[in-house]
């Protein structure tokens, strides 16, 4: 039985299990859940259950779930030079148009409810952790496993919170829920508090199983796969005031190397062959899939089922078969990054350049200009441009599917969705649903992580190594099968070119750039740009060089500015501070609470 028909028992049987006006609300069930039920397996199992279902959105199917998404699009991605706010225009979301311009204070209500829901995340875990941790293996089966898999989810939640907010209060299952508003925000530092997550997956890990009998349960490899990614963040070490990269501890980057190595050898994961086979719900949880947000169609939820309501304002607009809100846009910037040399190797100096792909609207036709240089494959599977195939969806290809033309451009994201003609997708409300998991996690994550700690490192052969994971990527998509022309199907829709990294330009300058150059492409929309750049230290630099390329284009970036030792995190928002009776502290670069 698939994990995620589990989850909506949980979600029902917990009425209390979403947060309402009492903030950090215990779960405890109501009703005729007494003592001896809730330490039994039956009991148990739905305060685990509801602790999961906290992954696509603590409150389910509410609205706040679009606004305040589980997949980072906006945290992640829009706050990047990856994607724009997109929608109607810029009072659409205005929330998230100040992410993207990088205009945050206290006062914005999508900080404060992300930080809400992800504590009411923890929540559910200390609350499923208290009853197990009362239990005993005869009460509970399978005990041992619960409390590791509550363990991992808690872990995971919080590091959420630490890359977003960096000031956090940390506690476990063993405080007191009346104790909460005591507890600073500052008593650990972000390398403290990653190091507390790391030892938590890894002491998880021992105590998961190898496998699990459902699938989407989590198990020792998902464990040591998140270590290997905590402890990637942490290898990078900031100044806790300007959140400069100040060193890189190489420790810790061994130990990524490690545990890279150790979810590798258990034989169970690998690329798909076909990149675009990642949004495909035959392959949800295939061997390239580590650790997902499970969703569900026709499972007897309302609307369509469990789906990912996290992408939902997200299905192109427009004429589009979707018929959705158009949120969540990809930039220009990024469709000139997919740009190659005649080596099928990046172009490192596309910024300098002209706009690839550019379109051009006269008279309800579209033209899209500067399309003779060669392009990374990858392009036309993760953006979807005017006049270009769309998927395998045969009535019309991909065009005036944005809203907000003259604000975005007409580029829309193409990655996430099934195509309109299939089965798998549910017509009419919710617009674009379908049962398609959300990865956390995917085996593409691994090869990544292990290169960049062996690049960082620069011992022995591993930069040879790292050339040989990346190159893994890049065959990958090599061999991919390429996006046709849409009126003629025996030609290619671009000049597609990508080959692998010789071993002739492969030094460490080099080959650091490359690997995130790799992530970027590879990665393209799945919520990380942001993080990656502010772990690299190199967020402002980028973001600023960005926004002066762009702002020709999008003129709303005119004021635009991203200020190190500031912009790296979210201010603590300000109802957080009043939740603490005046305890918590701001971060660096904001006005300090009064």
């Amino acid at each position: 039985m698939k994990l995620k028909h589990l989850y909506m028992l949980g979600a029902v049987a917990l009425m209390t299990a979403s947060c309402n006006e009492d903030r950090f609300l215990d779960l405890k069930p109501q009703g005729s859940l007494n003592e001896d039920i809730m330490t039994s397996t039956e009991g148990a199992d739905l305060l685990v259950n509801a602790a999961y279902a906290a992954l696509g959105g603590p409150e389910g199917q509410s609205w706040s779930v679009w606004c305040h998404p589980t997949s980072n699009w906006t945290y992640g991605e829009v706050r990047s030079d990856n994607a724009y706010k997109g929608g109607g225009g810029v009072g659409d979301l205005n929330e998230v148009h100040r992410m993207e311009t990088f205009d945050m204070d206290v006062t914005n209500g999508f900080l404060d409810s992300k930080w809400y829901h992800l504590y009411c995340s923890v929540q559910r875990c200390n609350s499923a952790l208290r009853v197990l941790n009362a239990a005993t293996d005869e009460q509970v089966n399978g005990r041992v496993s619960r409390i590791a898999e509550m363990k991992v989810l808690r872990a995971h939640y919080y590091f959420e919170l630490s890359r977003l907010f960096n000031k956090i209060p940390y506690f476990d299952e063993n405080v007191e829920i009346s104790q909460y508003p005591d507890i600073p925000n500052n008593e650990f530092t972000r390398d403290e508090i990653l190091s507390m997550l790391a030892k938590e997956m890894l002491d998880a890990a021992e105590q998961l199983p190898a496998s699990q009998p459902e699938v989407g349960r989590i198990h020792k490899y998902i464990a040591l796969a998140y270590a290997a990614k905590i402890k990637l963040y942490q290898a990078y070490q900031q100044d806790e005031i300007t959140h400069a990269v100040t060193s890189i501890n190489k420790e810790l980057l061994r130990e990524v190397v490690s545990l890279c190595d150790q979810v590798t050898a258990s034989n169970r994961y690998g690329l798909l062959d076909d990149f675009q086979g990642l949004d495909l719900v035959t392959n949800e949880n295939g061997k390239e899939s580590v650790f997902a947000i499970q969703y569900s169609m026709n499972d007897g939820t309302e609307s369509a089922g469990r789906i990912n309501w996290s992408n939902l304002l997200n299905s192109p607009g427009g004429g589009s078969p979707y018929g959705g809100d158009g949120f969540f846009l990809p930039s220009q910037d990024l469709i000139n990054a997919y740009q190659t040399d005649a080596n099928g190797l990046p172009d490192f100096n596309y910024q300098s350049k002209s706009d690839y792909s550019w379109a051009v609207l006269n008279n309800g036709v579209y033209t899209l200009q500067n399309t003779t240089p060669n392009v990374d494959p990858r392009l036309d599977f993760v953006v979807g441009r005017p006049t270009i195939t769309w998927k395998t969806y045969p009535d019309k290809p991909c065009e005036g599917w944005v809203r907000d033309k003259d604000t975005y451009g007409y580029n829309c994201a193409k990655r996430f969705w099934v195509s309109p003609e299939s089965s798998d997708m549910f017509n009419g409300w919710p617009w674009g649903a379908s049962q398609l998991n959300w990865q956390i996690i995917r085996y593409a994550d691994i090869l990544l992580w292990k290169a960049e700690a062996l690049i960082e490192l620069n011992e022995g052969n591993g930069l040879e190594t790292a050339r040989d994971l990346i190159n893994q990527i890049r065959n990958r998509a090599r061999n991919s099968a390429y996006v046709k022309d849409f009126n003629d199907h025996s030609k290619y829709a671009a000049n597609y070119l990508v080959n692998p990294y010789p071993a002739d330009v492969w030094n460490q300058d080099y080959a650091r750039q490359a690997l995130r150059w790799e992530t970027r492409l590879e990665k393209a929309l799945e919520g990380e740009r942001f993080f990656d750049l502010v772990r690299w230290g190199i967020v402002e630099t980028t973001m600023n060089k960005y926004i002066t390329a762009e702002s020709d284009n999008r003129i709303y970036y005119a004021n635009a500015h991203f200020t190190g030792g500031k912009d790296e995190y979210y201010p603590v928002p300000n109802n957080q501070y009043g939740f603490s009776g005046g305890k918590y502290v701001q971060n660096p670069g904001y006005a300090p609470f009064n």
